[in-house]
């Protein structure tokens, strides 16, 4: 099945200026930990896509696209950094080996389209087989933006997203939810559009005051919580709970219904803008009303919703191994000076 898994899904990972950087250790993790719990994932295409910022400034503010001079230094030899590592993952390469490749620019658009700086132009680089794609911003897109333009360029059916700083703790049965997903596009009833994998605030949610707050939800995810099987594998059971919210945690998706029910129009999604803030509130609010089905989001629940698949790394604020033990260090110096200070007194 991994030559149908290739064939099926693209990877799209996206990725932007973090303390840690140059290193590349959050995505070094994040690559260890497919290669630990989800190793199909390691024989997709893989589109990343390497977000821009917008100003250098004194004092760093990198939610706002606003770096500082050594960020800025730093993160240009981080995607050179990344470029390698990926490229070592997917293609097998030895760091003095670079492929062949292809060459584009291109223009995310976003909202009034007679403003004319309403668009962030990138760089797209892919090798001739299509298997490793880089995308480069001149300017912050934000994630929004920066998955809507992956998805554009994507040709298989399903994508998995992957924000930089998400690790798999645990196995995720990708082949037989593809198989569900598949078999379900004709389903109007039970559609599965969308498979979230569980962080720590998600567990049990099935019984969460998220669900069980709300009749129409709490009735919805009685009727459709089930085990699927693969049409290939009966055997096989697939714990899914009905998901009332559109995250941007790791998840598995239509490629297809992504773009139709997230990214509509240019007007759907800002520059800067996350999707659960932007569009997540917007889904719960009609799956209230009636419409969970248009969404079709669902979340894996193994053990009844027990079993955590996520870990958060925290990209915003880790600054990688060695400054965070160095950081370490000097605090313990600095306790034992007030230390000692204190006993001389």
């Amino acid at each position: 099945m991994t030559d149908r898994i290739g064939s099926l899904l693209t990877v799209i990972i996206t990725s932007s200026v973090t303390p840690s950087a140059p290193s590349t250790e959050l995505l070094s993790k994040i690559l260890e930990s497919f290669r630990c719990h989800c190793p199909d994932l390691l024989t997709c295409r893989v589109i990343v896509v390497l977000d821009g910022y917008d100003q250098v400034v004194p004092k760093a503010r990198l939610k706002k696209g606003q770096v500082t001079v050594e960020q800025a230094r730093d993160f240009a030899l981080y995607k050179e950094k990344v470029k390698t590592l990926v490229r070592e993952t997917y293609l097998g390469t030895e760091k003095e080996e670079e492929p062949a490749v292809l060459v584009a620019e291109g223009r995310a658009e976003y909202g009034n389209p007679y403003i004319a700086d309403n668009a962030v132009e990138y760089t797209t680089t892919q090798t001739l087989d299509k298997k490793v794609t880089f995308i480069e911003s001149a300017r912050r897109l934000g994630f929004g933006l920066a998955v809507r333009t992956a998805l554009r360029i994507t040709e298989t059916p399903y994508v998995w997203v992957q924000q930089h700083d998400w690790s798999l703790v645990s196995e995720f049965p990708i082949e037989p939810v593809l198989q569900i997903m598949a078999a379900s596009e004709s389903d109007p009833l039970v559609p599965v559009r969308y498979v979230c994998l569980p962080a720590v605030r998600m567990l049990s949610y099935a019984v969460s005051a998220d669900v069980t707050g709300f009749p129409l939800l709490r009735a919805l995810t009685a009727s459709l919580k089930r085990d699927f099987s693969p049409p290939s594998q009966p055997g096989v059971k697939v714990p899914l709970t009905p998901l009332f919210f559109w995250h941007d945690k790791p998840h598995l998706a239509s490629t297809a219904h992504y773009l139709a029910r997230v990214f509509p129009s240019r007007f759907a999604m800002l520059r800067g803008d996350f999707i659960e803030d932007k569009i997540g509130q917007r889904a719960r609010a009609q799956m209230k009303e009636g419409l969970w089905a248009k969404w079709a989001t669902w979340l894996y629940y193994p053990d009844e919703g027990k079993q955590l698949c996520l870990r958060h790394l925290q990209g915003r604020t880790w600054q990688g191994t060695e400054r965070e033990a160095e950081k370490a260090a000097f605090w313990r110096q600095y306790q034992g000076m007030k230390s000692e200070d204190s006993e001389t007194r």
